[in-house]
């Protein structure tokens, strides 16, 4: 398998892009007062990136993948975003292995 020069620089340049924004973010954000109500706002957003994640595999796929995007989806209510997800590969997991 060969890189070809021009995807190699794509992928690094989008490597830098995401980097300089989360740590642009995570400066901005510390520098910032954030209101009760912003802070709470800001609060969901994990979960709807999650759930924009995850919707188009459960309207595509089969029932294995739609039902541990719907155990993803209420996990994500009491749950941070990491265990949420890895509840939905467990779960699509077993229930592959159980024949669904």
């Amino acid at each position: 398998m060969s890189l070809d020069p021009a995807t190699l620089a794509a992928i690094l340049a989008m490597m830098v892009a995401t980097a300089f924004t989360r740590l642009f973010g995570a400066v901005l954000v510390r520098r910032l007062t954030l209101s009760d109500k912003t802070q709470k706002a800001l609060s969901t957003v994990p979960p709807a990136v999650l759930m924009a994640v995850v919707a188009p595999t459960a309207l595509a796929t089969g029932l294995a993948e739609t039902l541990a995007c719907a155990v993803t989806a209420l996990a994500a209510l009491r749950l941070s975003l990491l265990p949420a997800a890895g509840l939905g590969v467990l779960t699509v997991a077993a229930l592959r292995a159980f024949g669904f």
